[in-house]
């Protein structure tokens, strides 16, 4: 048992230790698009907002797209780390902490795109240190720190055992990673005591992180569902935010473990068992999204009314219905159907698939957010042609890709780093099916 133990303890430390001159080709592309997306940033602070194509009627552009997406995907953390774990759903272990980081990266960039969106950055903190209560804006300031918080020690918190084998078994690494490793196990033992306070904190944490992730994407949908625009005034918006945030971040993961099996070679722990499982939770969580599209579209295109009804057309039949009917199609309805069948859970199936979801996704956050705001319910007279019409400029477009390759570039570092499978809690599930195998 304990020269298996071992085995598996190497194996899944090797990830850590092993040079990858692949890996540092990644890097630096990533750290391209992100110069390219500070550059462009650079040109707005310098030049101001009117580098971006957002005018009076279009004020929320891609940034608020990008920020509403991001959300949607850190909800995975609660999804896979808190809720299937609080189940004791085992097979889902092995995916807690890859969720976990993808978690932490995404609310990370989510943060940093607001104040992107900001003309003056430098005011910030007057949101916090003037917040008015009535404003939702200052509620989802408090949430998203609380839910970065929360995220980051439910990532750290049960990670300390398996950073203590980093240092006390990886002493080939560079010096400044054995040092890491040092400070950050917190002087790690192993001993009963340790462990009973780090499973009473961890599950602490993973009851608190759920209300939280629903209360964050509730809140901002809000957000929205609180300013007078066609298509946000629903009392729909907070399922229907919350819905397609946990399909979204089932996709996420579902993408994630395709790369990662096949980067690390991990294929002993991400099995396709895991994929086809995954699958069966991606097709229940869109089903019920798809609920809640139906019931967000239904109403207004019964009734079709003034300003909602000139919103509604441009959505089916106008200038976006290309765009609708792709994420309702292909990046939908489509994908259930396919994931319906065993065939469609095989993991390079499901993985294009699960792309599919996430750009449907991504556009589906676009059509939320721009096409209400181009029909507003009191127009202004005589305005320029740009007011009319929403382009994103060159510079909005390097931000948006510059804040996809931030949160790749902090999985990746954070991959690199640490084990991406737990290796305490694999080997504990391991030896206790074992066991409960010998008593049979």
């Amino acid at each position: 048992m304990k020269k298996h133990n071992d085995q598996v303890i190497d194996k899944l430390l090797s990830s850590v230790g092993r040079h990858n001159p692949a890996f540092k080709i990644w890097i630096i592309a990533l750290l391209v698009i992100i110069s390219i997306g500070c550059f462009a940033y650079y040109r707005q602070l310098r030049l101001g907002l009117v580098v971006t194509s957002m005018r009076d009627y279009t004020s929320w552009g891609i940034y608020i797209s990008n920020f509403v997406f991001f959300v949607a995907v850190s909800l995975i953390g609660s999804l896979v780390s808190s809720i299937l774990k609080l189940a004791k759903v085992k097979w889902s272990y092995p995916l807690t902490r890859i969720s976990e980081i993808i978690a932490v990266a995404a609310i990370i960039c989510a943060a940093v795109i607001i104040i992107v969106d900001m003309g003056r950055p430098d005011r910030f903190f007057n949101v916090i240190i003037y917040g008015r209560i009535q404003s939702p804006i200052i509620w989802d300031v408090l949430v998203i720190m609380t839910y970065l918080v929360i995220s980051v020690l439910l990532l750290y918190l049960p990670m300390l055992p398996d950073i203590a084998l980093c240092r006390d078994r990886l002493k080939h690494v560079a010096k400044w990673k054995q040092n890491l490793y040092r400070i950050l196990a917190l002087n790690w033992q192993n001993k009963p005591g340790q462990l009973n306070r780090l499973k009473k904190t961890s599950t602490i944490l993973e009851i608190m992180v759920i209300p939280v992730a629903f209360a964050i994407h509730t809140i901002t949908s809000w957000l929205f569902a609180t300013t007078w625009r066609p298509g946000w005034d629903s009392t729909n918006l907070g399922p229907y935010f919350v819905s397609g945030a946990f399909m979204l971040g089932a996709a996420v993961i579902i993408v994630a473990m395709f790369f990662i099996r096949k980067s690390f070679k991990l294929e002993d722990f991400i099995t396709n068992d895991h994929f086809d499982k995954m699958g069966k939770i991606l097709v229940l969580l869109s089903l019920v999204y798809l609920y809640f599209n139906i019931n967000e579209y239904l109403g207004p295109a019964f009734k079709m009314v003034g300003v909602e009804g000139e919103h509604i057309t441009e959505l089916f039949s106008g200038d976006y219905a290309a765009m609708y009917w792709l994420v309702q199609v292909p990046g939908l309805m489509l994908p259930i159907l396919l994931m319906v069948f065993k065939r469609g859970r095989k993991p390079f199936n499901i993985m294009i698939i699960s792309f599919f979801i996430l750009m449907g996704a991504w556009f589906k956050r676009f059509l939320i957010v721009i096409p209400s705001l181009q029909h507003p319910y009191l127009p202004i007279q005589d305005v320029d042609e740009s007011y009319l019409h929403y382009y994103p400029s060159w510079e909005e477009w390097a931000i948006t890709f510059a804040s996809f390759a931030g949160v790749l570039l902090i999985i990746s570092l954070l991959l690199k780093l640490f084990p991406i499978i737990p290796i305490q809690e694999y080997i504990h599930h391991q030896d206790k099916s074992e066991d409960q195998s010998n008593e049979i």
